[in-house]
């Protein structure tokens, strides 16, 4: 009996380990592409919203690449959401103070998905921090709404076209 009890948090332990392991064999990334507009003319020292951005997930599709679907999906948060100024050439983040982006599949279930305050100044790319939301029922939609809100530090002179990439890590169960 006594090598029973001994045995048991032994099990326990290899089990634990071995879910570790297949979680990790499990997980994997979805990476997205979108271009944000910012126009001029926004008031400085504000927190003002951007135009909302509706993204297609493509998610069972890419779930299928994987060798899973939106069924076995348990869990999905954002590891990596990085902003680079794509036009004009010569413009950085210093017209920007702060930023925050919202992750929305209607009205009612908009969340905070990753933010930034302060923006350093002098740099092309800023990589924001992510929140640590579950994003399931985002992901697994057939599209999601970005919104952005940030505070503007100077004058914006002409429109800015920002190229956000994210990354999400996704992990499933076997069957």
């Amino acid at each position: 009996m006594k090598k029973i009890l001994l045995l048991f948090p032994l099990v326990l332990l290899l089990a634990a380990m071995g879910c570790k392991k297949i979680d990790k064999l499990l997980t994997f990334n979805i990476e997205d592409s979108q271009n944000i507009k910012v126009s001029g003319g926004f008031p400085l020292g504000q927190i003002v919203p951007l135009t909302p951005l509706s993204v297609p997930t493509k998610s069972e599709e890419k779930f299928s690449n994987e060798g899973t679907s939106a069924n076995l999906v348990k869990k999905v948060t954002l590891n990596q959401l990085t902003l680079t100024i794509t036009n004009p050439n010569n413009e950085n983040f210093d017209f920007l103070e702060l930023i925050k982006i919202y992750i929305s599949t209607d009205g009612n279930d908009k969340i905070l998905l990753a933010s930034l305050d302060p923006v350093p100044t002098g740099v092309k790319t800023i990589t924001l921090n992510p929140t640590n939301a579950v994003l399931d029922k985002y992901i697994k939609a057939k599209s999601y709404t970005l919104t952005t809100e940030a505070k503007i530090r100077k004058p914006i002179s002409s429109d800015i076209t920002l190229r956000c990439d994210t990354r999400f890590q996704v992990t499933a169960d076997p069957l």
